[in-house]
């Protein structure tokens, strides 16, 4: 159904994909507690964290940037700025909510660093695609093999707690999280076209 495994240089061959729609950059309490009843409304939200990278042995920073994403908009919350407002713990705990994300036990740690909550209705692609024959686990290489398009990491290793986001940061952090939901549904999407053939 899928190939297992993909080349860079099969990678380099595809065409780049971003995000395109809405973003909506969170950076004060005000400004979440305008979002989080749409967010809330969404019963899958692609995640994923961005942190300051660390060029110091042993120097860890705290998680700069929450993204969430849904089809049609996504969400990155500054929680270096406005920290963890109840309701976003909350969605954090929550079996309701699916949030799907790739190499999410670094995520978690880190959060659970950061805050205390019981991590709930978390999927990681990498454990996901086990079923799908993927062997690939990296973000970039599971988007070319599922989405059969490249996604860009240039902004990985940038700072993500500068004063102000840039463009470019601002579109990698939102195609991070939109990528992870966009192959979560291709994934599911295809199991269930198989379903129905066996059927």
């Amino acid at each position: 159904m899928f190939q297992k495994e993909i080349t860079n240089e099969e990678i380099a061959r595809l065409e780049l994909i971003q995000y395109e729609g809405p973003v909506r950059v969170i950076q004060s309490r005000e400004g979440f507690d305008e979002e989080i009843g749409r967010i809330m409304d969404e019963p899958v939200l692609g995640f994923d964290t961005e942190t300051r990278p660390s060029f110091r042995k042993g120097k860890v920073y705290p998680t700069s940037l929450v993204q969430l994403a849904a089809a049609d908009c996504v969400w990155l919350i500054r929680v270096n700025r406005i920290g963890y407002p109840r309701q976003l713990k909350a969605l954090f705990s929550s079996e309701d909510h699916l949030k799907v994300g790739s190499g999410l036990k670094d995520d978690l740690r880190r959060l659970r660093s950061d805050v205390r909550f019981s991590p709930a209705g978390f999927l990681d692609l990498q454990d996901y695609v086990e079923a799908f024959r993927i062997e690939e686990k990296g973000l970039k290489k599971l988007a070319g093999i599922v989405l059969g398009h490249r996604i860009s990491k240039s902004q990985q290793v940038s700072n993500w707690d500068a004063e102000q986001l840039t463009g470019p940061q601002i579109m990698y952090a939102a195609t991070d999280a939109w990528i992870c939901l966009e192959i979560y549904h291709t994934l599911r999407d295809s199991s269930w076209k198989h379903i129905q053939r066996l059927s």
